[in-house]
């Protein structure tokens, strides 16, 4: 498969390059996921089971508060984070939680990106 190209708003961190999981479902580094074992955790989560670590997370909205900053941060130093997050919409929170995690992160996308990616047949 070729490269894709998805526009967005300006993003946080590095380029990156790798698997995605991909789905039409909220965030919440609080509440989705296991960050000791790397998993997506919530049973109502539609990635629930999958490993997250090390993956670019593509999905719909964050979610969730100011706990997030330091989860992803706490991620990160431990080698327990995605590669990146690219979400359609994120809150502040998010921004300054990737930021402050050293997360790859891009929202605000010229389409679904949880669609256009899930059309490519990358997600």
């Amino acid at each position: 498969m070729s490269d894709i190209v998805i526009k967005g708003h300006r993003g946080i961190g590095e380029t990156v390059t790798g698997t995605a999981l991909v789905a039409e479902d909220n965030f919440s580094a609080r509440y989705d996921l296991d960050r000791i074992k790397g998993v997506f955790s919530r049973p109502a989560h539609k990635l629930c089971g999958q490993n997250y670590v090390g993956k670019i997370l593509i999905l719909d909205a964050a979610k969730g508060g100011v706990a997030t900053s330091w989860m992803l941060r706490e991620m990160t130093e431990r080698n327990m984070a995605p590669a990146a997050l690219l979400l359609n919409d994120a809150n502040p929170i998010m921004a300054q939680g990737a930021a402050f995690a050293d997360l790859p992160f891009m929202d605000r996308f010229e389409e679904d990106v949880t669609v256009a990616v899930r059309g490519t047949g990358y997600g």
